[in-house]
């Protein structure tokens, strides 16, 4: 829970009840049973005339320990090189991440002016082909998405750890014991 004076953010867990429509009003009434929470949190949100309610499907998330390293090593290796975290991501995501596909299962390919570095992009990630075509007078490079890390399963998270650290490794950054490389893995087996 996070609170200030007159604020109040927490966040937790829970099932519905029991939906019900409010007599003076036509609101719904909502009864939630939730768990990781304190009585004296709830109180402290009762306390105010409105508060934001969000609803969302349950899941369990990877560990917060293995996105939280991967960002620490990031984070070595752009200022070994003297270049942005946003740009080893992308490197990193582009040498061991996972290819984004559609339904049916195809790559989506992206094209893109040949002279704009896709590493520097923060909005997409993209793995470059041999594939350019020319409009124009203007050279562009055919790509394929590549899916962000916040939506990996254990399987490609735990690639792209072993990636980052075999590059960590050759730059002679130091990085965990294997160890608590294979702690944190078995961490996000579901």
């Amino acid at each position: 829970m996070r609170s200030g004076r007159n604020e109040v953010d927490m966040e937790c867990t829970g099932k519905v009840k029991e939906i019900s429509r409010g007599i003076d009003t036509n609101n719904f009434l909502v009864t939630l049973e939730v768990s990781d929470i304190t009585l004296q949190e709830l109180k402290a949100a009762s306390e105010h005339e409105k508060i934001s309610v969000v609803l969302k499907t349950w899941r369990k998330k990877r560990s917060l320990d293995a996105n939280a390293y991967y960002w620490v090593l990031i984070e070595k290796i752009a200022k070994l090189n003297k270049t942005s975290k946003n740009v080893v991501h992308n490197i990193m995501l582009e040498r061991y991440g996972t290819l984004e596909r559609m339904e049916g299962g195809q790559l989506i390919p992206v094209c893109i002016r040949d002279d704009i570095d896709h590493r520097e992009l923060d909005y997409m990630h993209l793995k470059p082909t041999s594939k350019t075509l020319e409009k124009g007078g203007i050279r562009y490079r055919w790509y394929y998405l590549i899916k962000g890390s916040s939506q990996y399963n254990t399987a490609e998270m735990s690639a792209l750890i072993d990636g980052i650290v075999s590059e960590c490794k050759e730059l002679e950054i130091e990085t965990l014991p294997p160890d608590e490389i294979r702690r944190m893995k078995e961490a996000w087996k579901p």
